[in-house]
């Protein structure tokens, strides 16, 4: 069904040929070629390891633990983990690298494989790059007996994970304690389903309710924590007269919340919400991507920090963050990056940050989210032909609106006033991504609208 190779790691669906899908042909390839990544960088031969609950996680942690011994390195597996769990793993035990076997958001058929750095950070473009070309290659050589890596497993890491987040100036667990809260947990029947209730608990938190919280990865609905695949989430928030709801994504990166009435918080209001509490603690400055919600601007400028924007993706986010000494960011899916903890999204902090601004505000999660500015977004695609040449069609639109002001960092993003809209190439799908936003939702979809009708206008005359 699909390989799709980029800087930030290797993803498809299990089964079928070599390099048209993930099978243990491709696993071994790239596998092997980050293993001479890693023995180039540093004399260092430790590797952390740990994999969602998706059903193929085992498999593929075996295949990848395999070839790195058989590639002379020591691989320290963590067994069912979270992105940001192993990226800390890595840090903390001064590894030379490490690979997180999620898929993160896509449906059980698909896994990947995702490369960190020493410092637990997913790698910078040029190493990406570099990767993906030696590939192609096909050199990778493999030890003699005497020379293949060991194994060992290291337990509970969810604890020291945790253990780190209650340790946070920001953290307030007796102002959480205080408000008797009961939460609901969605975990799509992940690995979130294992931490989230412990972070809960260790918060405070009087009752958790807990609804797909199995860690078979059997995923009970479309594993991205969009509102059209929470609704179980609402109604459970709702009949059990709870305080809020949290749903978190198969690699527990992302952080989704509900209010007590069961309506959606939003996904971009995720980090609007923490990083108000961030900035108003601690004078400093936010980064989001181009595609996310400029509520954080708004949020940021309120608070007297200086607000950026990057490309999409994890790595340009904390690129930038580092560069403009930034105390809080992340991406507008409800990913937050917070480094007094770490350069990396964790819904784990995530949620220890929410629910002390929540306890500290004295206001529900509904009169909470009402503090802050509305804005709609309105999120799209279009499929590729292969036959389409991008640059061409962003050219076309760019002259259209030339008149307007026009951000090319990533893509093509246009303001129109307090509108704007963002297109982009997928760094993971054959798409073109449209994102649109406005003080008005029929706005920012008929701005939508009018881009797709724009595109399929360009590629018609074409």
């Amino acid at each position: 069904m699909a390989l799709i190779k980029s800087i930030s790691g290797i993803r498809g669906t299990i089964g079928g040929l070599p390099e048209h899908n993930l099978t243990p042909f491709d696993i071994v390839k790239y596998t092997s070629t980050y293993a001479d990544f890693i023995k180039i960088q540093s004399e260092n031969k430790k590797v952390i390891i740990g994999r969602d609950a998706r059903i193929s996680g085992k498999m593929v942690s075996d295949l990848v633990s395999s070839t790195l011994q058989s590639c002379g390195l020591d691989v320290v597996d963590l067994g069912l983990s979270s992105t940001p769990t192993v990226e800390l793993a890595v840090k903390w035990e001064k590894a030379a690298g490490g690979i997180i076997i999620t898929a993160s958001h896509n449906p059980k058929q698909w896994n990947a494989l995702k490369l960190l750095n020493s410092k637990g950070e997913f790698l910078s473009e040029k190493d990406g790059n570099k990767i993906l070309e030696n590939a192609e290659k096909n050199k990778s050589k493999f030890c003699e007996i005497d020379k293949i890596g060991t194994y060992s497993t290291l337990q509970n890491y969810f604890d020291k994970h945790i253990e780190a987040i209650l340790k946070l100036k920001l953290v307030d667990v007796n102002a959480i304690k205080t408000k008797k809260y009961k939460v609901v947990v969605d975990a799509v029947n992940s690995t979130g389903g294992i931490i989230i209730p412990m972070i809960l608990k260790a918060l405070g938190v009087q009752e958790i309710i807990e609804i797909n919280c199995t860690p078979n990865g059997r995923f009970s609905h479309n594993p991205e924590p969009l509102p059209e695949h929470l609704t179980e989430l609402a109604a459970e928030v709702k009949r059990t007269n709870s305080h809020l709801g949290i749903a978190v994504d198969p690699d527990v990166d992302r952080l989704a919340l509900v209010c007590e009435n069961g309506e959606m918080f939003g996904e971009e209001y995720t980090l609007v919400a923490v990083a108000d509490y961030v900035l108003k603690n601690t004078k400093g400055n936010s980064v989001s991507n181009l595609s996310s919600t400029k509520a954080l601007k708004d949020i940021t400028l309120k608070h007297g920090g200086n607000y950026n924007a990057s490309a999409v993706g994890e790595v340009n986010v904390v690129e930038l963050m580092k560069k403009t000494k930034a105390i809080i960011g992340g991406e507008g899916n409800g990913g937050v990056i917070y480094p007094e903890m770490h350069y990396g999204r964790d819904a784990i902090t995530g949620v220890a940050l929410f629910l002390s601004h929540l306890a500290k505000s004295g206001k529900t999660t509904k009169g909470l989210r009402m503090t802050y500015p509305d804005y709609y977004m309105s999120k799209n695609k279009i499929e590729l032909d292969k036959s389409i040449k991008l640059p061409i069609v962003l050219k076309k639109i760019e002259e259209k609106y030339i008149k307007q002001p026009i951000d090319k960092t990533d893509g093509l993003k246009i303001e129109f006033g307090e509108d704007w809209v963002h297109l982009r190439q997928s760094n993971t799908e054959p798409i073109i991504r449209i994102y649109a936003e406005s003080k008005s939702i029929v706005t920012a979809e008929n701005l939508t609208d009018k881009i797709k009708d724009d595109i399929k206008n360009i590629i018609m005359n074409d």
